[in-house]
């Protein structure tokens, strides 16, 4: 087994643990029905006895009352186990979803750097969901497949061992079977998930690009490339199935096997006046229970491959952080934030050199350093630090002297507020937009964070105000009405350090302005970091201090005025 499956067959076991409990109790109504079985075999084996004129220890109403009673139990046993086992499998993708998404929210935008989003929406939402068979099915029918089967030999083996070991040999025959039918199934199903997590992520992404498919006249293109996507995809998905139907088969020729190699034993056994017949009516009849839970086996063999296939990319997912008090917030003050970095490196591509060597400045709480420098010089990735998107590869960054590293994320995102190029807005509301920055503000606030950011004339102009629904991204806002919404929202938040990441970049220069206006009006009492290309920007002011600035080449400091 390559270190790629041994590791998901780790991560799925670890995983496991916590149904386990349920696992067992649907394990114990599994053995309860199948015992529940073998006494109607047995009432039934009397009953047909006493018809073929043999006398029997029962009356045929008290066997029919023992019968009725146990299929009521064996009603109750399969309704409280298909319950158990919804349940179980509901708790296992919400408990796995709930880690995935921690551990995907924890990584933060760096992650799209590897992996695109088309791709972790399908593992987070298809592989997950993928996994519900393995924890709902096969955890419990791969126990069951031993213990029912290995319950109802050892009462063949009482009544008549010949019988017993026939059956025991038949039913040997099925794991051996279904493992040769199986080879390579874990690499099918795995190729299986691998084509649809394209499919899903060439989709996502052309939907997210339909307007400039449309405008370079690739519609048809972009067709034929899904089209292609969507049949290996149905190559793959034959191919799995390939496997399904060659186990049911190699169950029901064993089934068969054994049926008739104990028919034709009690004929003869019974042609000579040897053996009791209603002792082989109650073997004959125990086969298809005997059965009952390698057929259940063989109908979720295949989930356990779609597991190992989808906790192959689950696995490589981020972990979710561990909890934890906030260690150093009581070292970071209310009243002002002052940001150090001392000697800080980092690196994104070692094939592309360092983003950041050897960057140390000071910005004292309340001020203002503006990040100068062209594209590629390291100013995003000094924001995205701070952010705590990536850690520094090197050296040290400080919040009034508190490492950044210590900071638990939630304390950092309560200190910070960011307005980048393209702000995220959701499809939803303006003023659910705004109150994201803080779900629990007022109307007021609300209201008071809008004025503040000069989004009141515009809102009034809207047909529901606040409460107007927005697109995808903000779609059918312009550039500086999105950007006004992220300066209200981070008017709400009210953070002692506002991070700006070229906030003014494709606005025109009307707009440009106001946006600065209503920035430099959030920028007081605030620690700021702008990093931007805009001479306007550079010009920024306004929280009574002459502004910083640091000019950054190719991750090194070039010239720094003002900064210590």
């Amino acid at each position: 087994m390559s270190e790629l499956k041994q590791g998901a067959a780790r991560w799925l076991r670890g995983k496991a643990e916590p149904s386990s409990s349920l696992v067992r109790w649907m394990v114990a109504l599994g053995l309860l029905g199948v015992a529940a079985a073998i006494g109607q075999a047995f009432c039934i084996g009397q009953i047909l006895d006493g018809a073929l004129g043999h006398p029997s220890h029962w009356s045929t109403p008290d066997l029919l009352a023992v019968f009725a009673v146990l299929a009521l139990v064996r009603a109750a046993t399969g309704f409280l186990s298909e319950r158990a086992a919804f349940g179980t499998g509901a708790s296992a993708r919400r408990r796995l979803r709930t880690e995935a998404l921690g551990g995907l929210l924890a990584a933060g935008p760096a992650l799209l750097r590897e992996r695109s989003s088309g791709e972790l929406v399908a593992t987070v939402i298809d592989r997950i969901e993928a996994l519900d068979a393995f924890f709902a099915r096969w955890m419990p029918a791969s126990r069951l497949a031993i213990l029912g089967p290995a319950l109802v030999a050892l009462v063949v083996l009482i009544v008549d061992p010949v019988g017993g070991l026939i059956l025991a040999g038949a039913g040997l025959i099925v794991p051996v079977g279904m493992a040769l039918s199986g080879l390579g199934a874990a690499k099918a199903s795995r190729q299986q998930f691998s084509a649809m997590g394209r499919l899903q992520a060439r989709f996502l992404d052309r939907i997210r690009g339909i307007g400039t498919i449309v405008l370079n006249g690739r519609i048809d293109d972009e067709a034929r490339g899904l089209a292609q996507a969507a049949d290996e995809l149905r190559q793959r998905t034959m191919r799995v199935l390939r496997v399904a139907f060659l186990s049911a088969t190699v169950l029901d020729l064993a089934f068969a096997l054994a049926l008739v190699t104990l028919a034709l034993r009690f004929a003869a056994r019974l042609s000579g006046g040897q053996g009791d017949p209603g002792s082989a009516l109650f073997v004959l009849l125990l086969v298809p229970e005997f059965f009952a839970p390698l057929r259940t086996f063989s109908a979720s063999y295949q989930d356990r491959f779609k597991a190992l296939g989808a906790a192959e990319a689950l696995a490589a997912l981020p972990e979710a952080p561990l909890p934890e008090a906030p260690r150093d917030i009581r070292n970071v003050a209310a009243q002002g934030i002052a940001v150090a970095f001392e000697n800080v490196q980092l690196t994104w591509d070692p094939a592309r050199g360092p983003a950041l060597d050897g960057v140390s400045f000071r910005v004292p709480a309340g001020e203002t350093l503006v990040l100068a420098g062209p594209s590629g010089a390291g100013k995003s990735s000094v924001i995205e630090i701070l952010l705590g998107f990536v850690p520094p590869g090197g050296g040290r960054v400080t919040l009034n002297g508190a490492d950044l590293t210590t900071l638990v994320p939630r304390a950092l995102s309560r200190l910070t507020a960011w307005i980048g190029q393209t702000p995220m807005l959701f499809a939803t509301s303006i003023r659910e937009n705004i109150r994201l920055a803080r779900p629990e503000a007022t109307d007021a606030q609300v209201a008071d964070a809008v004025r503040a950011a000069r989004l009141d004339g515009f809102v009034a102009d809207l047909p529901e105000g606040l409460d107007t629904t927005i697109g995808e991204a903000g779609f059918g806002l312009s550039g500086g009405q999105a950007q006004r919404v992220a300066i209200a929202r981070a008017f709400l938040k009210d953070a002692p350090l506002l991070l700006l990441d070229e906030p003014t970049a494709h606005l025109d220069p009307a707009t440009e302005t106001e946006v600065l206006d209503s920035l430099r009006r959030l920028a007081v009492g605030r620690t700021v970091i702008l990093a931007s290309h805009s001479a306007a920007a550079h010009a920024f002011s306004g929280n009574g201090f002459a502004v910083r600035r640091l000019d950054l080449r190719e991750g090194q400091v070039v010239t720094a005025r003002g900064v210590a």
